[in-house]
C-alpha cells in the first residue's frame, strides 16, 4: 500500500461489537447506524437475535451485522457510502425500484439515495467510507468537481474489477483490524479501500454528473444506462453503436445525451474510464510484476506516446511514476 497520502489527520480509530436477542434494542441500534422510516423487525420461526460489530475510524470501517429475524424499512441517504455482501441468508435493495437481489459473497454498492430493503435471517460483511473521505479522492481523480457521487448502484459489476476489489480488501483489512496500526499505515489502506470503491463500483463521472444524473427529466435514465455499459464493458472492443443500443438511444442521440448531461462524447468517456482502470492497475502494481506499455496495451492503448500524454493529464503524473509508486 505505497499510494501517497495527503496530510489530513487520520480520525481515531475504534472499535465495537453489540448483540443480543431484544427485538427493541435491536430496532434502536439499527435505526441509529442506518436512520430512515418505518423500520420493522420480526421474529421468524426461530428465537430471535443479533449482533452488530465495527472496527475503523471516521473515514473507513469494516462491519459485520448477523441478524436472525427479518428487516424491513426505508434507509436515508447519509454521509457515507457503502458496499455489502451477504455471507448468508437473504437481502433485497431498492425495493420497488432497481431492485438489487444481494448475492452470497458479491460485493455492491448500496443506493446513494433513500431505498427501502427488505432482509431476513442473514450475517453480512459491510465497509463504510465517509462522504467526506471518498468524495475527496473523487475530485482528486477528476470523477467530480466536487460533492456527492453518484454510484450505479443496479449495474452489475465486471468479475475482474471485483477480483480487484477483494484482493483490496485482503490486503487493507489486518491494518484496519489493528487499532494500534501506525496512523499514515491507517492512512494509506484507507485511502487504498476507497479508491477501491472509485475503481470497482460504477458511478458518474464529469464535473455536471452528480446534478445532471440525479435530475428526473426524460433521458436522465438512458444517459445512466450509457454510463454504466461504458463502465461494465470498458475492458471490450466496443463502439458507440453499442452503447447507444444498450440505453436505447440513436448514435445521434448518445451523444447529444451525453454533451448535455456530462459534456463529454460517448470516445472520450470511454477513454476516461480506460485511463482510470489503467491507473488503478500501475497503482497496484510494482516495476517487477509489470510495464507500463503492458498495462497500457490491454486497455486498448495502443500508442505510447499519446496515452502517456492523455494519462499525465487526467492524473498529473506520468505513469511510469504511478508504477514506481
Amino acid at each position: 500500500m505505497d499510494e501517497e497520502v495527503g496530510t489530513e489527520a487520520t480520525p481515531p480509530p475504534f472499535r465495537g461489537a453489540v448483540h443480543g436477542d431484544d427485538l427493541d434494542a435491536a430496532r434502536e441500534l439499527y435505526e441509529a447506524q442506518y436512520p430512515g422510516e418505518g423500520f420493522r423487525l420480526d421474529q421468524l420461526d426461530r428465537p430471535f437475535d443479533y449482533r452488530y460489530a465495527a472496527v475503523g475510524d471516521g473515514d473507513v470501517s469494516l462491519r459485520t451485522s448477523e441478524f436472525h429475524g427479518s428487516a424491513r424499512g426505508t434507509a436515508d441517504a447519509v454521509p457515507e457510502y457503502v458496499v455489502s455482501w451477504l455471507v448468508d441468508g437473504r437481502g433485497t435493495v431498492d425495493v420497488g425500484r432497481d431492485e438489487v437481489a444481494l448475492k452470497p459473497l458479491v460485493p455492491r454498492i448500496a443506493p446513494t439515495r433513500a431505498y427501502s430493503f427488505d432482509f431476513a435471517d442473514y450475517r453480512q460483511r459491510l465497509v463504510h467510507i465517509g462522504a467526506a473521505h471518498l468524495e475527496r479522492l473523487a475530485a482528486e481523480r477528476g470523477d467530480v468537481a466536487s460533492g456527492p457521487v453518484t454510484f450505479f448502484h443496479a449495474a452489475p459489476v465486471a468479475e475482474s474489477a471485483l477480483q480487484r476489489w477483494r484482493a483490496v480488501i485482503s490486503e487493507t483489512t489486518p491494518v484496519l483490524l489493528d487499532l494500534a496500526a501506525p496512523p499514515l499505515l491507517r492512512a494509506a489502506a484507507n485511502r487504498r479501500l476507497a479508491l477501491a470503491v472509485l475503481e470497482t463500483f460504477p458511478h458518474a463521472v464529469g464535473p455536471a454528473s452528480s446534478v445532471a444524473l440525479a435530475s428526473v427529466a426524460p433521458g436522465g435514465r438512458r444517459v445512466a444506462l450509457a454510463v454504466e455499459f461504458l463502465h461494465e464493458h470498458a475492458h471490450e472492443p466496443i463502439g458507440v453503436a453499442e452503447v447507444a443500443r444498450a440505453a436505447d438511444l440513436s448514435v445521434r442521440g448518445l451523444q447529444v445525451a451525453l454533451h448535455r448531461a456530462l459534456d463529454v462524447s460517448p470516445t472520450a468517456l470511454l477513454r476516461q474510464i480506460r485511463l482510470d482502470r489503467v491507473h488503478a492497475d500501475l497503482t497496484v502494481a510494482t516495476p517487477e510484476t509489470t510495464t507500463v506499455g503492458a498495462v497500457a496495451r490491454r486497455w486498448g492503448f495502443a500508442h505510447l506516446g499519446r496515452f502517456s500524454a492523455s494519462y499525465h493529464e487526467r492524473f498529473g503524473e506520468h505513469p511510469s511514476v504511478t508504477l514506481r509508486g
